[in-house]
Order: C-alpha cells, then sequence, then structure tokens
C-alpha cells in the first residue's frame, strides 16, 4: 500500500513572526516529524510569510495549494493549526470543502480531529468555532475600550499633522507640533480666504511643506484636514462602520463627538467659518457624472505615468454662447498642483474617438486577431525555459540554506558558538530564504500564467465579439465599466495623442461579459486558465 501524500501548509503574520512556536520553520519542522511518526510522506510545503488570515485574496501559496489539489498531487492538508489556515469559520468551510472535493483531506497536528471523519468533521468546526468566538470576543473587548477612551477625550492611534502622541497605551496624549501645527493654521487659514483645495495642495508643495508620511500634499489631505474636529480640540470616533470592507460608504449615524483633552490649534470662530463654506462649496459645485469620462484612470500621463482625470473648461463663442469641452488631465497636477506635474490635458473626444476605433479595427479583424494570438504563444513557448532555469537554481539555493541552518544549530548545540551569534546567523539565512521563496513563487506564479497550453484563439476571438455587443447597447455609465473591465492602460505621447493601448484577457473575462449580456456562459471543457495581455 502506498504511503499517503501530505502537503503541508504554514502562516505567520507579520506579528506572529516574533512569537515562539508560531515560525514557519518551526510549524513546518513540527508537521514534518508528526507525518514521518505516522509514516506518512511528504510532498509540498505551502508557506504564506508575513500574510494575515483574515482573507485569502492575498495568500498565494494557499491558492496554489488549492490548485494543486485539483491535480491529485497530494492526499491530505496538514497544518500546525486550524488558525493557520482560516481565522473564520466561513473561509475554513469553503476550503475545507474544496478539498475534500478533490479527495483531500485536513487535519491539524496540535487539535484533535481528521475530517476523513464525520466526527473529525464535528470537531473542527466545534473549535474553529470556538477560536472565532474567542477573536471576535477579543476585537469587541478592544473596540469598547476604544469606545471609552473617544469618551474621554482622547485619541485612538494613528499620526495626523499639528499633533504627536505622548505617554504609552492609556496614558497616551497628545501634543502639539508646534511647526506642524504652524502648517495646520496656514491652511485653514487660506481655506478661509477663498482658495480651494488644489490651490492650498499647491501652494504648501511650492513652499517645500510636506504631509506627517513626507508625501506630498494633495485635494484628499487638505480635504481631510478642514473635516477634521481634532484641530478644534474635539475628538470624533466611530465615524465608519467596517471601513477595511465598506470604506467610506459605512458612514455611522452614532459616532462619539465629545470635547478633547487636548489643545486645540484653531480657534471655534476659524472652523466654524470653514465648516460654512465646505458645505456652501458642497451644494454649488456637485461631482460630474463620471460616465461621461470612459477613459478616467486609463489614460497615462505622458510625463509622470500618473492616471488622467476628467476635466472640463467653458469657451465663449462670438454669438455669446458658451461650450464646455471635455479634457484628461493629469491626475496628479489635479490632486498636487503643478509642483508635481503639469496638465498634460488630451482632448476627451478625439481620444475616446480613437480608443474604440482601435479596437474595432484591430481586435474585431480576424486575421489580425489570429496574428497576435499566434505571437503570443510563441512568446509564452519562449519565456517559459529561463523561468524554468531559474527556478531550478533557486530551488537549489533554497536546499543550501536549509543545510547551512542545520550546520549553524550543531555547532550550537556542541557548544561552538553562543547563541547571539545562533540567533544572527539565522536571521541573515531567514532573511535570504525569504527573498528566494517570494521569488519562487513569482516564478511558478509566471509559469502557471504562461503555461504549455496554448492560449485558446476562438475564446478571445468570442470575448471580443461579445464585447462589441455590450458596447453597442451600453449606456455612459457601463461603457466605462466595460472598459475598465478589459483595459489596463492608454499611453499617451508627448504630441497629445494616442500611443498604446493595453488590452487584458483572462479565462473570467468571458464568464463576466456573459453574465453583463444576460447569456448562460459555455463550458469550454475543463480548458487552463491563462492570463495574457494585447498592445495595440
Amino acid at each position: 500500500m502506498n504511503p499517503i501524500r501530505v502537503a503541508i501548509y504554514a502562516r505567520v503574520s507579520t506579528l506572529e513572526q516574533a512569537e515562539e512556536g508560531y515560525s514557519i520553520d518551526a510549524q513546518i519542522e513540527n508537521i514534518k516529524k508528526k507525518c514521518e511518526i505516522e509514516n506518512k510522506v511528504v510532498v509540498g510545503v505551502y508557506a504564506d510569510r508575513g500574510i494575515s488570515g483574515k482573507s485569502i485574496e492575498n495568500r498565494f501559496e494557499l491558492q496554489r495549494l488549492i490548485e494543486d489539489s485539483k491535480k491529485g498531487l497530494f492526499d491530505e492538508v496538514m497544518v500546525w493549526k486550524t488558525s493557520r489556515l482560516a481565522r473564520n469559520i466561513l473561509d475554513l468551510l469553503q476550503i475545507v470543502n474544496e478539498l475534500e472535493k478533490n479527495n483531500v483531506t485536513f487535519r491539524s497536528i496540535t487539535e484533535p480531529y481528521d475530517t476523513s471523519t464525520p466526527t473529525g468533521k464535528f470537531l473542527m468546526n466545534m473549535i474553529a468555532s470556538v477560536a472565532e468566538f474567542e477573536r471576535t470576543t477579543i476585537i469587541e473587548n478592544l473596540k469598547m475600550g476604544m469606545n471609552a477612551r473617544a469618551k474621554k477625550g482622547l485619541k485612538n492611534g494613528g499620526r495626523m499633522l499639528g499633533y504627536r502622541s505622548v505617554g504609552r497605551g492609556k496614558d497616551s496624549r497628545l501634543e502639539i507640533v508646534p511647526e506642524e501645527a504652524e502648517i495646520v493654521r496656514k491652511i485653514f487659514n487660506l481655506y478661509t480666504e477663498g482658495y480651494g483645495y488644489k490651490a492650498i495642495a499647491n501652494r504648501l508643495n511650492k513652499a517645500g511643506y510636506r504631509t506627517v508620511k513626507g508625501n506630498l500634499f494633495g485635494i484628499t489631505a487638505i480635504s481631510d484636514i478642514i473635516s477634521n474636529p481634532t484641530y478644534v480640540g474635539k475628538i470624533r470616533f466611530n465615524r465608519y462602520v467596517d471601513y477595511s470592507t465598506k470604506r467610506r460608504k459605512g458612514k455611522s449615524e452614532n459616532f462619539i463627538l465629545v470635547d478633547g483633552q487636548h489643545k486645540p490649534i484653531i480657534s471655534e470662530e476659524v472652523w466654524s467659518k470653514a465648516q460654512e463654506i465646505k458645505r456652501a462649496r458642497a451644494s454649488k459645485y456637485p461631482r460630474s457624472y463620471s460616465g461621461e469620462f470612459p477613459l478616467t484612470g486609463l489614460l497615462r500621463c505622458p510625463v509622470c505615468g500618473y492616471g488622467m482625470v476628467a476635466s472640463r473648461t467653458v469657451n465663449t463663442l462670438k454669438d455669446g454662447t458658451k461650450k464646455k469641452i471635455r479634457y484628461y488631465s493629469c491626475g496628479r497636477f489635479r490632486n498636487q498642483g503643478s509642483e508635481a506635474c503639469s496638465a498634460n490635458s488630451v482632448r476627451a473626444d478625439k481620444a475616446e474617438a480613437y480608443v474604440f476605433n482601435r479596437i474595432k479595427e484591430v481586435l474585431l479583424n480576424e486575421k489580425v486577431l489570429k496574428d497576435i494570438v499566434d505571437n503570443l504563444n510563441k512568446t509564452r513557448e519562449e519565456k517559459i525555459k529561463p523561468l524554468e532555469k531559474e527556478l531550478e537554481n533557486i530551488r537549489k539555493q533554497i536546499e543550501n540554506y536549509n543545510i547551512k541552518k542545520k550546520r549553524i544549530f550543531e555547532l550550537y548545540e556542541d557548544g561552538v558558538i553562543e547563541k547571539e551569534i545562533l540567533m544572527g546567523r539565522l536571521k541573515e539565512i531567514e532573511d535570504i530564504l525569504e527573498k528566494l521563496n517570494i521569488r519562487k513563487n513569482e516564478i511558478l506564479k509566471e509559469i502557471e500564467l504562461n503555461g504549455s497550453e496554448k492560449i485558446p484563439y476562438e475564446v478571445v476571438r468570442e470575448i471580443m465579439q461579445d464585447f462589441e455587443k455590450l458596447m453597442s447597447n451600453a449606456d455612459k455609465e457601463q461603457r466605462k465599466l466595460f472598459l475598465q473591465l478589459i483595459i489596463n492602460k492608454i499611453t499617451v505621447d508627448d504630441n497629445r495623442n494616442i500611443d498604446t493601448i493595453e488590452i487584458h484577457f483572462n479565462e473570467n473575462l468571458k464568464r463576466i461579459i456573459k453574465t453583463f449580456l444576460g447569456e448562460e456562459p459555455s463550458d469550454d471543457g475543463g480548458s487552463s486558465p491563462f492570463v495574457f495581455t494585447v498592445v495595440i
């Protein structure tokens, strides 16, 4: 009977890396010992270093493990602890169910269950539920503490211009930074004198002032300062609910706003005047309808490469009538002023007409499209050989450094070197191994995307035909959405003309477009995933 093939999955977040027992190597070593005792063979190690377990989006090694489970490369996945695989029970169940569909069981070496049995599944659910309950309880307690602190007029974390935090933990207080406070007063004074966000940012940047992070001031930074009641001696907290997922859409109506225990930088009179101006401008200048500028963010400034944004001018004709002219201008200039870049404006109607026509001319021409796909397939074949060679070299380096680690441990155990030297040498090797593993994962991803399977011309042709259907029947907002879906970027030359259009394809694009058309996506018979870019 063949031994059970095991895939090891290990993960540490940045904070956990310093904790004894949590390290990647410690997890892997413990699991390997368990496999030796149970006569199981380790066929693969998947390690996400410095990655939070909050979601699986950025956990590329976990995604690779799931993909490899579909290929039948192993029979069992082992982790040191359930929380290494997922922090919440919904994610855990989804991952385990996906593994089970591929006839792969899941085990934790520190928790007593085996998902190949009904009892094991029940125990896993119970352990995951308790762990999630503990985690949410900690978060809730933390939130309660932060709410209580805010109600006392004390700020919760976060560096801001004009203030620094002195003291630690619950004893920390805000203290004015005089030189930064002058910048804050200057911002409020300029705003109450009638200057707009961009004009203020431009003046500050030209004068050499910078944000607390050392960046140029922009429209958002100025707006946030003008809107922040901390500067008038208040504490505002819990303004947004689930900001990490909902962002500014998750505004809370029950936020805390109380007198703070810190000194204000600006007076009540200046604050009130600034807020009145802000309200008046908001009603006078509502946001423009973004659907009128479908290439926003796709066009790149020819000087700095920043995304270009909507811009308008109003010209008065000889007969006295006014004509609005649409442009795309450098977003960095619009946000941070002439210290950052120049307008480098491009006529919107001209740019849009060129992009739409170019897509039709090139990508809806079957002969041209076939030539493009054939050339891409040839390039992919040529690209994969040096990648495989580099991967082989990196794997050898990783193996050599792991051998070095064992030798250093042996020297320490034999009393040849002190603990301080051991820790220093291990840190150096770990840093090198981390870089090598990051590059290894990048190469594996590139090899997967540029695999031996050819890019399917028929699928690409169908995508472009369906895309044309969408664009023909779309309204302004939908047209912008569809362009954002298929175009990566559009470069502009020094003469303000379109230079290149970068079109992005992948296997999900067809399904998304079919869904917009109200059609059922067809089964491609298990064709391999593909991602590629066409420049036209």
